[in-house]
């Protein structure tokens, strides 16, 4: 006699074994997750989702208002206006895991961003971008490129029209340098 367990367990084991078949003949481009599947709360407002920036560049920045780099607002500000009419978005990310340096909430974000640099791009909510319990998009982004991960605040992912990281530069590497303004117009020039 047959054990009731038994044949569960066989048919679940075939079924998990013609799933895996069909995911074997799928494109695995296909299947991989891009940089559009992720959203961030925004720091006011509804959430910013990549999903809006769809086949267009985007640079994203995590920021801090008590950092030695956070002149870089001014910087990307100009990356803003001069590259957005073409086409290529901008997020900053505030983070506290670098030094504590945004200990503040969404005013004083606001504050420093809005008000201080003039900064018109989204601004997402405060969130974690390093370890286990960060973001999912920098988790996506460290599992991408372990090699490249943010070490300090304005640290700068390129993401191209791909939704794939193009690009990544660190965290002393200026927003007007020539060499993100050649990468962004390259991945501009892509589509």
């Amino acid at each position: 006699m047959i054990d009731r367990r038994t044949v569960i367990a066989g048919a679940f084991t075939a079924l998990a074994a013609s799933v895996g078949n069909d995911n074997a003949r799928a494109d695995p481009a296909m299947s991989r997750i891009t940089a559009y599947a992720f959203s961030f709360p925004a720091l006011s407002g509804a959430d910013i989702r990549l999903a809006e920036y769809t086949g267009h560049p985007l640079l994203v920045v995590n920021t801090a208002s008590l950092c030695g780099y956070t002149p870089q607002y001014a910087g990307l500000q100009q990356l803003w206006t001069e590259f957005h009419d073409r086409g290529f978005g901008l997020i900053g990310v505030p983070s506290n895991d670098f030094g504590g340096q945004e200990p503040g909430g969404a005013a004083e974000i606001a504050e420093t961003a809005r008000h201080q640099y003039a900064v018109t791009f989204p601004i997402a909510a405060k969130a974690v971008v390093i370890g286990p319990s960060a973001h999912p998009f920098y988790k996506w982004a460290a599992e991408a490129r372990p090699k490249d991960v943010p070490r300090w605040n304005f640290h700068k992912y390129l993401i191209g029209r791909d939704g794939y990281i193009a690009d990544v530069f660190a965290s002393p590497v200026e927003p007007t340098d020539t060499r993100i303004k050649v990468a962004i117009a390259r991945t501009l020039a892509d589509g």
